[in-house]
């Protein structure tokens, strides 16, 4: 854990402020300082909380600009008074936690699923070296955070399913309120984990004659999960409470949530017809407009950009080839088998304990991945499936495991010296790219990709992080003037560049030449006469700087 915060600091004071950190920052400071949530309520305000705690304590304060968008607010509180680096680390430094608390989760995974503590340690290891997850655990973001808290969930679901005590009933209403509190993906996640978990270990007893001898009566499973639901709210409620209260902010955005519902057509319509009849107290009626605004985004879809095609509504393979050049290669092929192997073992054995546990893994991640690919139409970056690279070590570690006894326990010793020798090299390739990648592991693309700005980019490779290392560089070159295309919330206005003209698109320009990867993306025609031009170098990873004569 130690070992992978350090890494994932590494590159805290490279990067300028990404996309979304301003206003997740400008959120949480207006909620510890005026007690009010009013930006950008798509998103729950735990994990904010954490990301603006440092800031807050070392003097960061809301200027109270007018909602929804934080983002302006954010900008504001990061460069006043010339704090901008202070309040900036420190609000990466609350992203830190979740990133133990993920690691923590799959270490208890991994020791139920595997019969060593040293296969449950390899399991963490080979999530450590996860480029993009260290690289999304370095920002002050809500995405390792999600994963992190969606993950004990699970286990803690899985627990309760097995023993169906009460107690665990509560444990697990408790940790499924701290994810949903923290990013409202773990409402979909969460409400698919609980019935595919439920059928898969229900299978398993139907398959060996077990299902009348160990089923409980329904009336304790509505019971149990009545217990969960009223834990989760009371959660909900106590992340939404302490808040000056403001009724009419409240009531505009439940209106609007419930307006929303009812021009839909379907179970949508319906939700909505029951919601206004219903009477939901403040702290409820803000959670569910947030859920509805998340549904209204998922439902217009966001422009993205994969192959070198934008679109609005997105693909169906998009998170498919994202983590296919975004995993590394062992990771990729030992997950994927392991779990497959995990599922086929758990299917094959005598123990129902040991059997659900097995199982839990592999229908967790495949369901997760085929919801993602089905549902979502936000195409904005692996960051937002996150919660399978824990299955993908879990398999990975189990599969090596697997294979390498199978490897001691060769006759000919020279082939099972060999096979020693290549699974040796396959963990060493994989743990390479802890300092392969380094610092840089949010832009990381596997040795599939030689150029990956033609695969993927906004938030894989550019997230407007580079800004930074462009100043250092025009500083070097003594650049007079630069023309830029930069796409990023930073204020260009207060960072230290050359004189400076934005670059606009179809507008050939001479002299110092800048444009971000992502800015191509937005249309990339916009800057294609730049293709008559070889870069002088690559800023980073995610800037070209061109002189044109």
């Amino acid at each position: 854990m130690l070992l992978a915060c350090l890494l994932a600091a590494g590159c805290w004071h490279l990067y300028t402020n990404t996309w979304d950190e301003p206003e997740h920052l400008a959120a949480g400071i207006e909620l510890l300082d005026r007690g009010r949530y009013e930006y950008d309520t798509e998103h729950p305000p735990l994990a904010r909380l954490f990301l603006a705690l440092g800031p807050w304590l070392a003097g960061a304060h809301s200027f109270g600009t007018p909602p929804p968008d934080g983002t302006r607010e954010g900008i504001d509180i990061l460069y006043v008074d010339g704090h901008y680096w202070r309040y900036l680390t420190l609000a990466r430094l609350g992203a830190l936690p979740f990133l133990a608390l993920l690691l923590y989760a799959t270490w208890l995974w991994a020791r139920r699923l595997l019969d060593s503590e040293a296969g449950a340690l390899l399991a963490v290891l080979l999530l450590v070296s996860v480029p993009p997850l260290l690289g999304n655990a370095a920002l002050a973001s809500l995405d390792v955070a999600a994963a992190a808290t969606a993950l004990l969930a699970c286990y803690a679901l899985q627990g309760w399913l097995l023993s169906g005590e009460l107690r665990h009933a509560a444990g697990f209403g408790l940790a499924a309120g701290v994810a949903v509190a923290t990013k409202f993906s773990a409402v979909p996640f969460l409400g698919l984990a609980l019935p595919v978990l439920a059928l898969a270990q229900a299978l398993g007893h139907v398959r060996r004659g077990e299902l009348g001898a160990r089923a409980a009566p329904p009336g304790h499973w509505l019971a149990g999960l009545g217990l969960a639901a009223g834990v989760a709210l009371l959660t909900l409620y106590a992340v939404y409470a302490p808040r000056a209260h403001n009724p009419s902010g409240v009531a505009l955005r439940f209106d609007w949530a419930v307006a929303y519902l009812l021009q839909r057509p379907g179970v949508d319509h319906g939700l909505g017809v029951v919601i206004q009849h219903l009477w939901l107290p403040r702290e409820l009626q803000d959670l569910v407009n947030g859920i509805v605004a998340v549904k209204a985004h998922n439902d217009t879809g966001h422009l993205s950009y994969l192959l070198g095609r934008t679109r609005l509504t997105g693909w169906w393979y998009f998170y498919l080839v994202a983590l296919a050049v975004k995993t590394p290669l062992p990771l990729l092929a030992g997950g994927s088998l392991g779990l497959g192997w995990m599922a086929c073992a758990a299917w094959r054995g005598d123990d129902a304990r040991t059997r659900a546990w097995g199982l839990a893994p592999p229908v967790l991640a495949l369901t997760f991945l085929l919801f993602a690919s089905t549902f979502s139409r936000i195409n904005i970056g692996i960051r937002h499936v996150l919660v399978l690279y824990p299955f993908l070590a879990l398999g990975a570690a189990y599969a090596l495991q697997r294979a390498w006894r199978a490897a001691l326990r060769l006759r000919a010793p020279r082939a099972g010296l060999a096979a020693a020798v290549l699974l040796a090299a396959a963990l060493a390739w994989q743990l390479s790219t802890l300092w392969r990648a380094y610092p840089d592991y949010l832009p990381y693309f596997n040795e599939t990709v030689a150029h990956p700005e033609r695969v993927l980019v906004d938030s894989d490779l550019d997230w407007g992080q580079d800004l930074l290392r462009l100043e250092l560089r025009a500083a070097q070159l003594h650049i007079p003037h630069l023309a830029l295309a930069y796409r990023g919330t930073a204020d260009l206005t207060r960072e230290p560049l050359p004189p400076l003209t934005i670059l606009a698109g179809h507008q050939p320009t001479s002299g110092w030449v800048a444009v971000s990867e992502l800015a191509r993306t937005r249309n990339p025609s916009d800057y294609g006469w730049l293709s008559a031009y070889r870069p002088l170098e690559r800023i980073g990873k995610t800037i070209d700087l061109y002189f044109i004569p």
